[in-house]
């Protein structure tokens, strides 16, 4: 009987956990967790949306882990603040139900934790350990393989192959606006980084906010009074959306790239944030995270070699997170260039995506479904 050992239980440690349970019911699973057994610490926890795409909605109705209270996207409107060229996406052009979801970390972290349960009822080999203190806890020998799925921010990493400081933090928390925004995701590009509205939880007037600024820029906003901070949104963003009323909830966080190369060594493998951090425009960190999840289960599943079914995925991962990685961290980097070459080809681009439909749908499905 293979062991494995899983050391994080995010939402994508816990998924992981899920889909082995699911494929291999005769593995002995190991699963560190660093919150308590209680759940109300987990719902009570992170509020920040976050941007699931179809696949990975798809991927979660598998085991039972989809979040009653996740607003859809219909469509998609991406612009450019201050210049011209603009682009559309609906759900009608790609023939799909929705162009994704938005969904509270906090919900979708309990989901999985209570879908895991149900799972792990019916396995005598899973054992769950709680309180643990990842610092303190010894990682080699856990098991025949170890998953590390402890992900973490990117300040808190230690540096990687691949790094990149964007000097830019994003603001995020909610906005109330005077006009119904239901279904609908704003990208709004600025000099400073992407400025975004997301479909809310708490209703049609609601959005999800994310701003994405230099540092100072970003602490200067969150010390200004609400009237002060809306009318610099109001400024930021324009009134496509509407007027700004309200804005609650916000905080910041530092934004960069930082992932490693080689996501496998010997009997240990990297998955979600452990192996890649990205910035948030486009939404793919943690979609990119529940697809190596889903295939690295789908490989342990399929051979009792284990360093063979590392190796397989790798390879099958490969293309993935080289597209989705280069498409975030181009987006991040070509959307804050002042350079006017820059700006003028940025409209050009955005023009021509619009135009251009087959490209549109190309880029689209793989920010849904990844390079498969």
């Amino acid at each position: 009987m293979k062991t494995i050992a899983i050391i994080g239980a995010g939402p994508v440690g816990l998924a992981c956990a899920c889909w082995l349970l699911q494929k291999t019911p005769e593995a002995s699973i190991k699963l560190y967790d660093k919150f308590s057994e209680n759940d109300e610490s987990i719902g009570n926890g992170d509020s920040r949306g976050l941007a699931i795409s179809q696949g990975s909605h798809l991927l979660l109705k598998s085991i039972g882990a989809w979040p009653n209270n996740s607003p859809a996207i219909h469509k998609i409107h991406v612009s450019h603040r201050g210049h011209f060229g603009r682009a559309v996406v609906r759900r009608e052009e790609l023939q799909q139900e929705a162009l994704g979801h938005i969904v509270r970390y906090a919900d979708i972290h309990l989901a999985l934790r209570q879908a895991l349960k149900k799972i792990a009822a019916h396995n005598p080999h899973f054992e769950w350990h709680f309180n643990v203190k990842m610092d303190e806890l010894s990682k080699e020998n856990l098991a025949d393989v170890t998953i590390h799925a402890e992900g973490g921010l990117f300040k808190q990493q230690d540096w990687q192959e691949i790094y990149r400081d964007y000097q830019q933090s994003a603001i995020v928390g909610w906005a109330k606006l005077d006009q119904n925004n239901a279904h609908l995701a704003w990208e709004r590009f600025t000099e400073e980084g992407p400025l975004a509205l997301l479909p809310s939880h708490k209703g049609p007037e609601y959005s999800n906010l994310i701003w994405c600024g230099h540092p100072d820029s970003s602490n200067r906003r969150l010390s200004l009074s609400p009237k002060e901070f809306i009318k610099e949104l109001q400024d930021a963003f324009g009134t496509r959306a509407g007027h700004f009323l309200e804005v609650g909830e916000l905080r910041s966080y530092d934004l960069g790239l930082n992932a490693r190369k080689n996501i496998i060594g010997t009997k240990e493998v990297w998955i979600g944030n452990a192996a890649q951090t990205m910035h948030p425009v486009a939404g793919q960190g943690l979609n990119l995270g529940l697809r190596d999840a889903h295939t690295l289960a789908e490989e342990l599943s399929n051979t009792t070699d284990i360093q063979n079914a590392l190796i397989n995925y790798q390879q099958r991962r490969q293309a993935d997170r080289k597209a989705t990685i280069g498409t975030t961290d181009f987006l991040a980097r070509i959307f804050t260039s002042k350079l006017k070459p820059v700006i003028w080809a940025r409209g050009i681009a955005l023009s021509s995506l619009q135009l251009a439909s087959p490209i549109k749908q190309a880029l689209t499905r793989q920010m849904m479904f990844g390079q498969r």
